[in-house]
């Protein structure tokens, strides 16, 4: 059966500036007698020339993106899109006609706005003259008065390190929507961080043209490819889609002779906003930050830790001394209240996000762990020692780690003691566990004033913090330096980078884990050895939060595997 769309109900839009987003509003009406403007989609289309497929983003009570990309070298290409609340497409409530180009990799972002609330849409993207037509989307509008929303969290997917299995799992999942934060893609070269598949183009990834060949292999992966097809995303950037450690002016992973670090940034934010746009992108695609409202029950608050207010993290490496590292120059630093990891502008537009939210529940999405990570200074030195021989020799000497090993033993047993009131627990052994210092510097222990100051913020709401980055999965208390808990942090582990597993080259990590557990105070739960996501089940009275775990990411063939719950 074909289908008749009238020319003068179309939306019709040529895209001129690369990255852009086409806004559509309601189409009056698909009912016109005149037949002289009608144009006949072919009865028998095929699908072909879409071969990165479909994707959607940003879903809220009464909008949502609706993405492809089609292959062509001409100069542009037209294509229908078309919204609809039944797969067959006899029900089509949205559609219109647009064109794309080069100048934005023959992408289209389509931004259908004024929607009702609590709809499942079909979409697809129809090229007329070929014949062409996409894969069938599914996506969603929230309802205004959403009793549960169904979360799945997933982060850091290295094509080079093995299948997208996570993703699979996720597809296959009762998830409503799928909060990714960051690491969507990797921009390393072949054999330099993971070899089980071989990333394209062979090298690491500087130029536009480069990013775009990677965003096109990744989006080429028939696991992802499905998991958009079937579920609506929502995401932010981390390092990886720019380059390593990225803060706001440089990154580990740029080299000078590797061109101007601001035209690498720029052309990387243009490609992301190409393959993932969002709705803050459409005006500045370096503006990532946004709360989308999941009826009443959720302000879903999306950051940028990254990209536009941070500033270059402290180094251990810095403060080390022929005695030691010298911890009076590093706290002076760690302590400065001018160091920012949002900037002062997204760290106002936060605060009153919170601050001024109705929602049930105030649901953080962003990068980095923000909970307390503050472990012993012995320990925290046998670490360093460890992975030091690691990345020089491929491993530890037996000496380091059996030092490593007895000296979590020792902090371990002390620390339960002091937990049952041991009176026998000399003060040399109360200045080893109390004596502390950050684990990651990267993340949000390295901007110690500014955390606090947001912390303190979430004090009288619902504050549930979403973090990735790591490889691994965790949950600690979030709690001021009062000792006062304002909210929970859940962090997911990877779609396939490697975690402390690799890092530290354990076979089991269940000791670390349990060790860090009890040395850590504010930490609940580890995971440092398993690939997985999240999904948060969300009602108006609690959060169920699952981890859930992949056996494989070298196999094609695996099982997943509830590991952990709890309910907040």
């Amino acid at each position: 059966m074909s289908t008749n769309i009238k020319r003068r109900n179309f939306l019709k839009n040529s895209l001129f500036v690369a990255g852009g987003i086409v806004l559509a509003p309601n189409i009056i009406s698909c009912s016109s007698d005149n037949e002289d403007f009608a144009i006949q989609i072919p009865p028998n289309l095929i699908e072909n020339n879409f071969n990165q497929g479909v994707a959607s983003f940003d879903p809220t009570n009464n909008q949502v993106i609706i993405w492809t990309r089609y292959e062509s070298s001409a100069a542009s290409v037209q294509l229908v899109w078309q919204l609809a609340t039944d797969s067959n497409f006899t029900e089509v409530i949205r559609e219109g006609e647009v064109t794309t180009d080069a100048s934005r990799d023959y992408t289209i972002a389509i931004e259908v706005k004024d929607l009702e609330a609590g709809l499942k849409l079909y979409y697809r993207f129809v090229q007329i003259t070929n014949e062409d037509v996409s894969p069938i989307g599914e996506t969603l509008t929230f309802a205004e008065n959403i009793a549960e929303a169904k979360l799945a969290v997933a982060s850091c997917a290295n094509y080079a390190y093995g299948y997208f299995n996570v993703y699979q799992a996720i597809a296959n999942s009762d998830a409503d929507v799928v909060v990714h934060l960051g690491d969507y893609i990797y921009e390393y070269g072949p054999d330099t961080y993971g070899s089980f598949r071989t990333p394209v183009p062979a090298g690491e990834i500087i130029s536009m043209d480069d990013y775009r060949a990677r965003y096109r292999q990744y989006r080429s992966d028939d696991q992802l490819k499905e998991l958009h097809r079937r579920k609506p995303f929502i995401c932010v950037w981390d390092d990886h889609e720019i380059t390593n450690d990225a803060y706001v002016d440089g990154a580990e992973n740029h080299q000078d002779n590797e061109g101007d670090y601001g035209v690498r940034k720029q052309v990387a934010l243009q490609v992301y906003s190409e393959y993932l746009p969002n709705t803050t992108n459409i005006a500045d695609n370096a503006i990532i930050y946004r709360n989308l409202k999941i009826g009443n029950l959720i302000d879903l608050i999306m950051l940028d830790t990254r990209i536009i207010g941070r500033d270059k993290q402290l180094a251990y490496a810095d403060y080390t001394t022929a005695q030691g590292i010298n911890f009076q120059a590093f706290q002076t630093d760690l302590l400065d209240t001018s160091r920012s990891m949002l900037g002062q502008q997204q760290k106002n537009w936060l605060m009153n996000q919170v601050s001024g939210s109705n929602a049930n529940w105030q649901i953080i999405g962003q990068q980095v762990l923000m909970g307390k990570m503050m472990m012993p200074v012995e320990l925290l030195n046998l670490l360093g020692l460890l992975l030091s021989e690691i990345g020089a020799n491929g491993s530890a000497s037996p000496e380091t780690f059996a030092a490593f090993q007895n000296t979590i033993t020792s902090l371990v047993a002390i620390k339960l003691r002091v937990a049952q009131g041991d009176p026998t627990v000399t003060t040399e052994e109360l200045a080893r566990v109390n004596n502390v210092a950050p684990y990651n510097l990267d993340a949000w222990d390295g901007y110690y004033m500014e955390r606090e100051e947001i912390l303190t913020g979430f004090e009288n709401k619902n504050v549930v913090v979403l973090a990735g980055d790591t490889h691994n999965a965790w949950y600690s208390n979030l709690t001021t330096n009062s000792g006062v808990t304002v909210g929970v942090e859940v962090a997911t582990s990877s779609v396939s980078s490697p975690g402390l597993e690799r890092y530290l080259g354990l076979d089991n990590t269940a000791e670390l884990e349990q060790a860090l557990q009890v040395l850590i105070n504010d930490l609940e739960y580890l995971n440092a050895s398993e690939r997985g996501y999240m999904k948060l089940t969300v009602n108006a009275g609690e959060i169920k939060t699952d981890w859930y775990y992949v056996d494989s990411v070298t196999e094609t063939t695996f099982s997943t595997q509830l590991k952990n719950s709890i309910t907040i």
